[in-house]
C-alpha cells in the first residue's frame, strides 16, 4: 500500500492549536533525549529556553516596569512559539512516517491524481 507524504502530513499535523500540542512537545523532547528523534539540538533548545525565560521571574527588563517588562516577554514568545510549533509539526510528520514504515508501507513524495 502507498501513502503520499502530503496526505500523511495532513493526517499527522491536524492543526490542533498550541495548547493541544503540549503533550506532543513533551513526547518530542523525550524522543530527542533518548536519541530516537534526529533533530538539531538548537532547534529544540532555543524555543524551550524562550518559554522558560517567559515563565521565570528573572528577566532582562523586570515585569514591574509595566509596558517594557511585558513587551520583552511578548517579543520572546512571538519568536519561540512559532518555532516550537514548526518543530512539533516536523516531529509529528516524522512520527507518522515511522509508524507507516514499520508496517512495510511505502511512502511516496506525492501522488497526482
Amino acid at each position: 500500500m502507498k501513502y503520499s507524504k502530503l496526505n500523511l502530513a495532513n493526517e499527522a499535523i491536524a492543526h490542533k492549536g498550541f495548547l493541544k500540542k503540549i503533550p506532543d512537545i513533551f513526547r518530542m523532547v523525550n524522543m530527542w533525549r533518548k536519541g530516537r528523534y534526529p533533530v538539531k539540538s538548537m532547534d529544540l533548545i532555543l524555543p524551550l529556553l524562550g518559554l522558560i525565560y517567559v515563565i521565570s521571574p528573572i528577566d532582562i527588563i523586570p515585569d514591574f516596569i509595566i509596558v517594557a517588562g511585558v513587551l520583552d516577554d511578548l517579543a520572546v514568545l512571538s519568536l519561540a512559539i512559532p518555532k516550537l510549533i514548526r518543530e512539533v509539526d516536523k516531529f509529528l510528520l516524522w512520527e507518522a512516517e515511522q509508524k507507516y514504515s514499520i508496517n512495510g508501507t511505502k511512502i511516496i513524495d506525492a501522488e497526482i491524481v
